[in-house]
């Protein structure tokens, strides 16, 4: 796909948008039941069953996915997905490319160990490696556009306002 493609696939979903700004406001979902033998939850992807458990640092197997590597990953998700449209649509060519997220995690937090240990987070980095012809103030631009128009990493930096509930089933 390239500029044009990309722009004329998107101009009508933006007109529409512009037209009724509330069609723009969807709510994603993700739903997961709790498993009844291990230490896990099943989180309903779309496309499968992928099991989520403790982190061999909290005393898991390692054979479940880790909701931390899980949050890193969708970030890498986003942020590649982004960098390549934003890539078509500024027209920087991209050989190749691989985005690597790294977190940073103080586990005594989690388990309760040091009350002042944070839980979660403390920082996250992430970096984007492409080859391209392309020249050093095209690089700034992508790299500009692409954290403007991550939505992952945006709520992230950002912080939305989050609740939690709980009821009976």
């Amino acid at each position: 796909m390239d500029a044009v493609e990309l722009r004329a696939m998107q101009a009508p979903i933006k007109d529409r948008y512009k037209a009724d700004p509330s069609a723009a406001l969807i709510t994603l979902k993700a739903k997961g039941s709790i498993d009844n033998e291990n230490i896990a939850c099943k989180v309903e992807t779309g496309r499968a069953l992928a099991m989520a458990g403790l982190h061999p640092a909290t005393g898991g197997s390692g054979l479940e996915l880790c909701s931390g590597d899980m949050l890193l990953e969708a970030l890498v998700a986003c942020a590649g997905v982004t960098l390549k449209s934003v890539a078509t649509a500024i027209e920087v060519p991209l050989t190749s490319g691989r985005v690597i997220a790294e977190g940073d995690l103080d586990f005594r937090g989690t388990l309760g160990v040091d009350k002042e240990a944070p839980v979660g987070f403390a920082e996250i980095r992430v970096r984007f490696e492409v080859e391209t012809d392309a020249p050093q103030d095209k690089l700034d631009l992508l790299k500009k556009l692409t954290e403007r128009y991550c939505v992952v990493y945006q709520t992230i930096k950002n912080g939305p306002k989050v609740s939690v509930s709980m009821k009976r089933m």
